[in-house]
């Protein structure tokens, strides 16, 4: 693609990375045959193509943002399926960060979006408030059918409809500490328990300990770990997200300088995407690009660390089919795709995969709550492919997947860790 960025702008580094990016880019449009938006909506500017000229030419002449950019930008899942077909290796995902940074910066949003992602920003990254506010959206769950009148209550009743019925209890496990197995130590790891997550599915963090260590594995969640930034980065804020990043970074680098780290664990593939992406945010910073560079080198997903192991033989307490949903962070964003498929399999799961399984199921962080229209399209469409393998139980490594797809499905949705430890002697997971 032919950029016109003059000598000046492209003095800006950011603005240099942003322009090779669209030179690689040569129209072919073979990413408009899995974008989730363009496949539902037909829309030549809701697929990575469409928004790519939207950005060019917005970068290229330096102005603001316009509210039709930032509607079509808004629609983009983040889902980078797009990155996958893509033959000439565009990294949309940095170019489309870039973007709505420039659109947080230049754009004023409407009151009521600046309101919702303001309680968004102020509640998720934490899961103190997050677990109060899900105990208010329990209450108001009832009242949840009437915010689907309006359109600008719609965000409202999505959240209402994602809240989950029952909040499970907070686990004294993943807070920071040191879980050491009970057999001789052979590796050394430090996990993400994240925030979200610690909330609706405490489980997930307390089988990937028992695992680890049911392995040889010493667990250590250390002090200073807070939110890995992805919620603010894939809403433009840059600022906030790099602080998250550093605060981690910091937290890690002081285990690693210590007694050491064989891998960063993650058990949320989204979370994960960003965190292996801290070298490239934080690139152009002196006192971090190093540090950062490092603990991005070092993080694995944690089927991608298991798979590096020796697994003892297990077998499922009965023999289940289990539909595996590859959420777009890990086959996308990681590029693992069969790395969890053979550990389920392994450990005596007759594992199927879904149908469509690159479409986006309408999660994408809380792409739910701020485009609930798309994303209920693309549940139903994700549940329904999902349906019909007929599954016993629907496995991922994601927990926006596991809350997204949940709220629609009968079957019980659960992390993979989870059926890997059970399978290997661990209790039965939630729903089961």
């Amino acid at each position: 693609m032919q950029t016109r960025f003059t000598d000046a702008q492209l003095e800006d580094p950011r603005i240099g990375h942003a322009n090779s990016i669209l030179r690689n880019c040569v129209h072919c449009g073979f990413c408009t045959a899995t974008c989730p938006t363009y496949v539902l909506l037909g829309d030549e500017l809701d697929s990575p193509r469409g928004r790519i000229y939207l950005i060019k030419e917005m970068l290229e002449n330096d102005r603001p943002a316009t509210p039709e950019v930032v509607k079509h930008v808004d629609r983009c899942l983040s889902c980078l399926s797009c990155m996958t077909t893509c033959p000439s290796g565009v990294n949309y995902m940095h170019l489309v960060d870039h973007a709505r940074a420039h659109i947080h910066e230049t754009y004023e949003r409407p009151w009521y979006d600046r309101g919702l992602r303001q309680v968004l920003t102020a509640i998720l990254p934490y899961p103190k408030r997050f677990r109060f506010a899900l105990h208010l959206a329990r209450l108001a769950r009832p009242i949840g059918p009437f915010f689907e009148i309006w359109p600008l209550t719609r965000p409202l009743a999505a959240m209402l409809s994602l809240a989950p019925k029952s909040i499970p209890k907070a686990a004294s496990d993943d807070r920071p500490s040191v879980h050491s197995p009970s057999a001789e130590r052979s590796g050394r790891v430090a996990l993400l328990t994240g925030c979200a997550q610690k909330v609706l599915r405490p489980s997930i963090n307390s089988s990937t300990i028992r695992l680890l260590n049911r392995i040889g594995i010493e667990v250590v969640i250390p002090k200073g770990e807070q939110c890995c930034g992805s919620l603010v980065h894939h809403m433009g804020q840059e600022a906030e997200s790099l602080d998250a990043a550093r605060a981690n970074v910091d937290a890690w680098t002081r285990e690693m300088d210590g007694q050491g780290l064989d891998a960063i664990i993650i058990n949320a593939s989204g979370c994960g995407t960003t965190v292996k992406d801290y070298g490239h945010m934080l690139r152009l910073d002196p006192d971090y690009a190093e540090k950062a560079a490092r603990v991005s080198a070092l993080t694995r997903d944690v089927t991608e660390y298991l798979a590096t192991l020796d697994l003892a033989p297990a077998a499922p307490p009965k023999p289940l089919v289990v539909a595996y949903h590859s959420a777009c962070s890990m086959q996308h964003g990681q590029k693992i795709k069969t790395a969890p498929k053979t550990l389920l399999s392994n450990a005596g799961f007759q594992v199927k995969d879904v149908p469509e399984g690159h479409l986006c199921c309408g999660s994408a962080g809380v792409y739910n709550i701020l485009q609930p229209d798309i994303a209920v399209r693309l549940k139903a469409r994700k549940v329904a492919r999902i349906e019909s393998v007929q599954p016993d139980i629907i496995a991922t490594g994601n927990i926006g997947c596991i809350s997204q797809i949940a709220s629609a499905s009968r079957r019980p949705v659960v992390h993979t860790v989870e059926l890997l430890d059970w399978a290997s002697g661990g209790p039965v997971p939630p729903g089961l």
